[in-house]
């Protein structure tokens, strides 16, 4: 049997991962807690993806691992496949998860603070804070897919966008 870790656990060291990197490493540096929290994703995706490949034969293109991204290795990640996945055929992926499992207990509560600012100011910074924190949490799962991709040869950036929770899109650019 293997190894198997409780999904709560794994969703409470993402918390306690953000939280740390954000709040106490790098709290005046987010985009340094960003490129952190990234590179441990880069490591588990890259670890992750030796253990699901090693009895399977080497992809012959971009498109086939992408596949293999978006059916195995989600399912094994996820209990789920990917929802939809687009392609420009010139290198650019977008993997569409509708429920993704990490964002499916977060909301962004755009109540203002009493920050002396008028009512819409104080939404809107409210807004982009909590967009702010949410983005955080995307940076574990972009590492991930990118270590993934580099294990198989496939040198890539990715990106993440949110458009409705827990709606999520992953942007693979593959680079040349």
């Amino acid at each position: 049997m293997g190894r198997e870790v409780s999904e709560s656990c794994v969703e409470s060291l993402l918390t306690e991962m953000v939280s740390s990197y954000c709040n106490q490493f790098y709290a005046n540096k987010p985009e340094l807690a960003a490129r952190r929290i990234e590179a441990i994703g880069y490591d588990v995706g890259h670890r992750l993806s030796e253990r699901y490949t090693m009895e399977r034969p080497r992809f012959s293109d971009h498109l086939e691992a992408i596949k293999f991204i978006c059916k195995d290795f989600w399912s094994e990640l996820f209990k789920k496949q990917i929802d939809n996945l687009k392609t420009n055929h010139r290198g650019t992926f977008v993997l569409q998860d509708n429920r993704f499992r990490w964002l499916s207990r977060m909301s962004i509560d755009p109540s203002p603070e009493n920050t002396g600012l008028s009512q819409d100011s104080s939404v809107a910074l409210a807004e982009n804070k909590a967009t702010q924190a949410t983005n955080m949490y995307l940076y574990f799962p972009c590492g991930i897919i990118r270590g993934a991709l580099s294990n198989l040869g496939i040198p890539c950036a990715v990106s993440a966008d949110i458009s409705n929770l827990p709606a999520c899109s992953f942007v693979v650019r593959i680079k040349a």
